[in-house]
């Protein structure tokens, strides 16, 4: 049974870019759902022990921060408002490569299989809007 989500992407921007988009709010507004039609809101405290809230439309999606190392880890649960799942554990840890930065999230902690394929089906555009939001502009 597979519970656990690993994904690794070289996204063209700096380590400290990279990591704003992942810790400040309105940063955060922009890339962090995967569907771009719902109104998006984020309230996030980013330190240890500190708690955020995303509101993706009706979807509502808060937890806990629980490692935070500005500029290469961030460790924070994940539970969805309705749900009687225990929350889950997301990890993104940050590190410096020459076309980038490399990051790799882990999201681990699901009851089932079909939970995790849920939120793997969520995850992939989220990314892909978050390299969009990171792109450099053509000029």
């Amino acid at each position: 049974m597979d519970t656990e989500i690993r994904i690794e992407r070289v996204l063209p921007a700096t380590i400290d870019r990279v990591y704003d988009a992942w810790t400040r709010a309105d940063l955060l507004a922009q890339w962090y759902c995967p569907n771009p039609q719902l109104a998006l809101k984020v309230d996030a405290d980013v330190r240890a022990g500190g708690s955020y809230v995303v509101e993706m439309g009706p979807h509502v999606v808060r937890g806990t921060y629980l490692e935070v190392e500005p500029p290469h880890r961030l460790v924070f649960s994940w539970k969805w408002d309705g749900s009687d799942d225990e929350p889950t554990r997301v990890k993104v840890e940050l590190s410096e490569v020459p076309d980038g930065t490399r990051m790799l999230l882990s999201h681990t902690g699901f009851a089932n299989a079909e939970e995790t394929a849920n939120h793997r089906t969520g995850w992939d555009p989220e990314l892909d809007r978050l390299a969009d939001l990171l792109a450099p502009v053509a000029r």
